[in-house]
């Protein structure tokens, strides 16, 4: 069985361990991780660095290494149909399909307050995250869950998943999978500065969501006294709201920063201050941008 993969040098490990080491890799990020190694471990591999799959040239070297499964762990870019065409291509995306299609569901599944996710081997089509469900596992959100811990939680079940389609590939299960239902379709776009833009007005317990969902990068920010800051460690309090504060408005008490939202109160630990070169500030440093 010759295999054609696509992706994080980590899967094209992962699968080298498990016995299915591919013939033909397709690294699409020229700076990560385990690249280098990869050319040591597989030696009789061809490995490409960030290759145009839109290259006729690229295209016929890989339609000459005639591999019979074509296997996807995080690449970045639309596989075009002229390479899905070469043989029966599956991917593992880090959500529950067609919840949350798209390249960044960590943030979205914590920003909508979901308390599960997962991840889904499914066939590859033309468009991303729309093909037959082969396989799921789930995995839920703990309250304390921001975008990076989940990614890290989603990753060894979706290197199962990938493993496991080698294997059920190799002993001769066509894995024809089941057809989404695109009314359940939620989408997960790479969130730009409108979505991590906080609002007060939205519920305290909405916006702590909001603060893990984009931590630590790109950070959720909204302004503090005169600071434009990313919020980065926040929580929901059930101190008394003075008299006269507006939605929005911080005040100091006990040495603790609270801002009154729509609902409820935000607690504010700690922050980076994007007017201070990026430097974050808690304790007393941020006390301070309200004097």
């Amino acid at each position: 069985m010759r295999i054609l993969y696509l992706g994080l040098p980590l899967g094209a490990e992962v699968l080298r361990r498990a016995g299915y080491a591919a013939d033909v890799v397709c690294v699409g990020h020229l700076d990560a991780n385990g690249r280098r190694r990869l050319r040591q471990r597989l030696p009789q591999t061809l490995l490409l660095g960030a290759p145009s799959l839109e290259d006729p040239a690229i295209a016929l070297l890989l339609a000459s290494a005639r591999c019979d499964l074509i296997l996807s762990w995080f690449w970045p870019k639309k596989i075009p149909a002229s390479v899905l065409s070469l043989a029966p291509a599956f991917g593992v995306h880090p959500s529950l399909l067609p919840r949350w299609r798209g390249p960044d569901p960590y943030f979205w599944s914590i920003r909508a307050g979901d308390t599960e996710t997962g991840v889904t081997l499914h066939r590859l089509e033309a468009e991303y995250d729309t093909g037959r469900v082969v396989a799921q596992r789930r995995v839920s959100i703990d309250p304390d869950d921001d975008g990076w811990t989940l990614a890290r939680k989603l990753d060894r079940p979706s290197l199962a998943l990938l493993v496991d389609c080698a294997r059920r590939f190799a002993a001769g299960d066509a894995m024809a999978g089941t057809e989404q239902d695109d009314a359940l379709a939620t989408d997960a776009p790479q969130p730009e500065e409108e979505a991590l833009a906080l609002d007060f007005d939205c519920p305290a317990i909405e916006i702590e969501r909001w603060v893990r969902a984009a931590r630590p990068e790109p950070g959720a920010r909204a302004e503090l006294g005169d600071a434009l800051v990313t919020f980065l460690e926040v929580s929901v309090d059930d101190a008394p709201i003075p008299g006269g504060l507006e939605i929005g408005e911080a005040w100091i008490e006990g040495g603790i920063v609270r801002i009154r939202c729509g609902e409820g109160v935000l607690r504010v630990d700690r922050v980076r201050d994007e007017d201070d070169d990026g430097i974050e500030k808690s304790g007393d440093a941020l006390i301070a941008l309200l004097r």
